[in-house]
């Protein structure tokens, strides 16, 4: 092939990456057949093009014609996810979900839940209650939990048994099987307030401030309360 040719191939693969409009393709196309035909009409008789080159020169046209059409067919896929994932999260609008993050709140309604996330089971899982100091103000002994997510409830109590003052608190995770440590991360309680597109097209759920924006595959548990 020659390297006009060569040209010609690689601006039909640009364009459909860049998504250029069916008429440019169109019109490269009609280029890349009237210079194929142009080299058959001025080839050497004594050293004629073989099939083999032809096919293989039209075949590469029909793959970037092929690999358009199932570019666009993939992007209209794709559109129809994103539709189907913001309808999914905006049913959750005013549910209550566990996400990663360790904050505890602890108000005039009490305090708001947390969560475990084990990779594996562990026997012994133990859940330290934290100040803005960074102070332990309440062990908690959460016993045997096997692997994936739970959520419990802080009682909102200090270890001298006195309610906690109302704020916020931090919650770190520690989980042992035998005198194996095993990989635990916390998460905390926010309500979903609202849901916006982000740049990828994806939904993003507003949080409420108790953490940044988060996708659906953030979402560990939804809780009912």
């Amino acid at each position: 092939m020659s390297t006009i040719d060569a040209n010609v191939i690689h601006k039909l693969n640009n364009t459909g990456s860049n998504a250029a409009t069916a008429k440019q393709s169109d019109d490269l196309r009609g280029n890349f057949m009237t210079m194929l035909v142009t080299q058959l009409q001025n080839q050497d008789p004594l050293n004629p093009m073989q099939n083999a080159e032809m096919t293989s020169q039209l075949a590469q046209i029909n793959t970037v014609s092929g690999i358009e059409q199932l570019n666009t067919t993939l992007q209209g896929i794709t559109g129809q996810i994103d539709a189907g994932q913001t309808l999914q999260a905006a049913s959750l609008i005013g549910q209550g979900v566990l996400v990663p993050g360790d904050r505890l709140l602890v108000g005039a309604e009490g305090t708001t839940p947390f969560g475990v996330e084990l990779k594996e089971s562990a026997s012994d899982v133990v859940a330290s209650v934290r100040d803005g100091a960074g102070q332990v103000i309440r062990t908690l002994k959460l016993g045997p939990i096997q692997a994936g997510v739970e959520s419990f409830a802080w009682d909102g109590k200090l270890e001298s048994g006195e309610m906690a003052p109302a704020g916020a608190y931090r919650v770190s995770i520690e989980a042992s099987s035998g005198e194996k440590p095993v990989v635990a991360s916390a998460l905390n309680y926010a309500m979903v307030r609202g849901v916006s597109t982000g740049r990828d097209g994806s939904p993003r759920l507003d949080l409420g401030g108790i953490t940044e924006q988060a996708s659906l595959s953030d979402i560990r548990q939804i809780l009912k309360m």
